[in-house]
């Protein structure tokens, strides 16, 4: 069905299907939470469900994590190149970063939908799937050479277990033996069990909350709308670039190191803006480098993806139009489009940031009262795993820690949020202490680290956890030595700090690494402020 062929939207009916798709996802996002095993879903919610039409056009999300809704059309589209003849009842599970994924704890899960009084042709066999439902979780350890497979590597075999797009569940039968094979190369194979479980209850969920919508509704309806639906994102984007002035903009900034090298990597934008369309373009960005920094084709994607319909307000809605009128360029072997085997843990999670601060960066000059100051720019990933001997068995211990926000042209930065492509939670004090032989002394904020300015950046934490076993620890940190930028006038945010605290001697540590712990050390994880906007 072309949008020439479609009967003009009824507004009304156009927004109650808009909520009710959402809610779709919504609902899959609650089964998947309250059915997981592992705190890192189950109380930091590092997952995101959507659901997907025929095509594998991404129809609605739920509100859930960016740098995972924007990038998962690709792993839909892998499974759907892959198994072209999906059944009723199956699920394709994939992790490849290469093939749709973003980096290996991100276990992506894709079922098609059937409808049950359409599935037969005259060989009396299904049909094609009328769309599809697809979950991703944050997996809190896949393998690889350190507990919670953040490490700083130097290529992707070193970083866990890679899944192409493999079918784990077969006409509604879970592949044990694929599953096995999965859980033999975990350090935490029962959580992993769980959260697995859980992800293929999420999808069962959206399969039949979908159908339900579509025996009341119609299927023709709501494949109408599901069109119309996109088609009213899309002309929502050309109507924002419309306000764009045309031009050319441009804008550089830099992670700080790639963990192996010390060297700044640049990440340089250029948007160019003419009437209702744009093209992002970042071709002048650093080579793939050594060390885990790059970011895959599907991230540069979801945080481009994510500026722009950040700028559309809350009443549009999150689907796959929003990027029908905008091209990404993104040169194959760069740090925004790394090609195998690059290690690429830290590009879903700290290229993605910088990305977003560079195109952020270069609207500001298109829309110079419009565009906030650059948040903290990173997720501040902390990893650590050993053996918890009150259990008898390994732990895996992953969290992405908030910070401070930018200041907007209007008010101050929030102060101790996750920004931009993460959506998470801190892990909660008790569920942490209880989980792991871990013990948190301090978390606060920290205060007089936004940027000054008319308008105040945000203030970001300190996190001090102790571990009371001998233990390894991996940090994947920016912000350490190149601030948050200011805007305006504005003075950048204070750079994070990380330290390792052992008999009661303090040591500054780098922004990324692998550190050996004794029982009694104390990482103490004090994260960046927002920039400032304009001048005091």
């Amino acid at each position: 069905m072309n949008s020439s062929s479609l009967h003009p939207a009824d507004p009304i009916r156009l927004e109650i299907f808009k909520h009710i798709f959402a809610s779709i996802a919504e609902e899959m996002g609650v089964v998947l939470r309250k059915s997981s095993y592992s705190p890192n879903i189950k109380e930091r919610r590092d997952y995101s469900c959507a659901l997907f039409d025929s095509q594998g056009r991404m129809v609605a999300q739920a509100a859930h994590i960016p740098v995972h809704l924007g990038s998962m059309p690709l792993s839909v589209l892998a499974a759907i190149d892959k198994f072209p003849d999906l059944r009723p009842g199956d699920a394709v599970v994939l992790n490849d970063p290469f093939r749709g994924g973003t980096h290996l704890p991100d276990l992506t899960l894709v079922s098609p939908v059937y409808l049950p009084f359409l599935t037969k042709n005259r060989e009396n066999k299904p049909g094609k799937p009328y769309g599809y439902v697809a979950c991703r979780a944050h997996h809190a350890d896949v393998g690889g050479m350190t507990p919670g497979s953040m490490p700083v590597a130097r290529e992707l075999f070193q970083e866990g277990l890679i899944i192409p797009p493999v079918k784990l569940v077969k006409a509604g039968k879970i592949d044990s033996g694929l599953l096995e094979l999965i859980l033999a190369n975990v350090r935490t194979p029962q959580e992993r069990l769980g959260d697995i479980y859980a992800q293929i209850a999420s999808n069962q969920r959206g399969v039949a909350r979908l159908l339900e919508v579509i025996t009341q509704y119609g299927p023709g309806e709501i494949t109408e709308y599901m069109h119309h639906l996109l088609a009213y994102t899309e002309k929502l984007t050309r109507e924002l670039l419309k306000r764009f002035p045309d031009g050319v903009y441009s804008f550089t900034d830099y992670l700080e190191d790639d963990g192996v090298g010390e060297s700044p990597v640049p990440v340089h934008v250029v948007l160019t803006v003419e009437g209702d369309h744009a093209v992002v373009d970042f071709s002048g960005s650093a080579s793939q480098q050594k060390g885990g920094i790059n970011a895959v084709y599907a991230i540069t994607l979801s945080a481009v993806q994510y500026v722009f319909r950040s700028l559309l307000g809350m009443d549009a809605p999150n689907n796959a139009g929003c990027m029908v009128p905008v091209k990404v360029i993104a040169l194959p072997g760069s740090v925004v489009n790394a090609l195998p085997p690059a290690a690429v843990a830290g590009g879903n999670v700290e290229t993605s940031q910088r990305i977003v601060d560079v195109l952020l960066g270069a609207l500001a000059l298109a829309l110079p009262d419009s565009i906030p100051a650059a948040s903290q720019g990173t997720m501040n990933n902390l990893t650590i795993g050993g053996f918890d001997p009150r259990r008898a068995s390994p732990f895996a211990y992953y969290e992405t820690i908030a910070g401070g926000m930018g200041a907007r042209p209007d008010s101050d930065g929030p102060s101790a949020v996750h920004s931009h492509m993460t959506n998470t939670l801190n892990t909660p004090v008790e569920a942490l202490e209880f989980a792991y032989p871990l013990r948190v002394l301090c978390y606060q904020v920290r205060r007089r680290s936004g940027g000054c300015g008319r308008y105040k950046g945000g203030d970001g934490v300190r996190r001090d956890i102790q571990v009371l076993v001998d233990a390894q620890a991996s940090l994947l940190t920016e912000r350490r030595r190149l601030p948050p930028y200011g805007l305006r006038g504005g003075a950048p945010g204070s750079i994070g700090e990380n330290y390792l605290i052992r008999d009661g001697e303090e040591t500054r540590l780098p922004g990324k690494g692998i550190f050996e712990l004794q029982a009694g050390d104390i990482l103490s994880i004090r994260t960046p402020g927002g920039g400032g906007y304009g001048e005091a």
